[in-house]
């Protein structure tokens, strides 16, 4: 068999270790501990690989935690930036984001447990790093909010506070549906619509805000 062969075999092996680390990472921290108390020896035991297999993917466990936050994010980055970008009426843009948001949510409900404990009791390293992907987030919400003509009359700098009072209600959001149980519809849907709500007061005030007359 040649090198070329040989190499070609091993990549979906490699790939699948990979993944069955993450998973397990993540599968220990909705049953256990957060991931920055997890030992590399209890995510190679879960993940049924020898503790050295862990080392052809990540230089350590901090490593890993980075990657999973990068995955985390990165689709839902993704995700939303289509939907704002989509030429719907306010409202209907409104209802889609929080639909598609919390559904992502509900359907990658270990990601963001992780991504929650992590951001209350990680280390500096991952507290550090989710606090940039929220304000990449927050970033990109006052991008396109520079888009909407009802807010021309809104400065840059207000635009990026109005982001951020957005994307903070979201994240408060966020952790009461992950304290709901995966079962509970009803509670789920006061979530979304509570979310909905509070994103059509912010836009609603922002709409009587005047940049040049607020300063202080």
């Amino acid at each position: 068999m040649t090198k070329e062969s040989t190499s070609r075999t091993r990549k979906p092996k490699r790939g699948q270790t990979r993944e069955a680390l993450m998973t397990a990472a993540l599968e220990l921290v909705v049953k256990k501990a957060p991931f920055s108390a997890l030992s590399l020896r209890e995510v190679t035991k879960k993940a049924g690989v020898v503790p050295t297999a862990f080392y052809r993917h990540f230089s350590d466990m901090s490593a890993m935690g980075l990657t999973l936050l990068d995955e985390s994010f990165r689709t839902l980055r993704q995700m939303m930036r289509q939907v704002r970008q989509q030429e719907l009426p306010n409202e209907h843009m409104l209802r889609s984001s929080m639909e598609t948001y919390f559904t992502y949510v509900r359907n990658n409900r270990a990601h963001f447990l992780f991504v929650s404990k992590e951001l209350a009791s990680g280390t500096p390293t991952m507290r550090n790093a989710i606090r940039r992907e929220i304000r990449m987030f927050t970033n990109e919400l006052a991008m396109d909010m520079a888009r909407f003509p009802f807010l021309d009359h809104v400065n840059a700098e207000d635009l990026q506070m109005m982001a951020g009072l957005v994307v903070n209600n979201v994240t408060a959001l966020t952790q009461e549906m992950l304290e709901l149980e995966e079962t509970d519809e009803t509670g789920q849907q006061e979530v979304l619509i509570t979310a909905e709500k509070q994103l059509r007061l912010i836009y609603f005030g922002v709409g009587m805000w005047r940049s040049d007359k607020n300063r202080s």
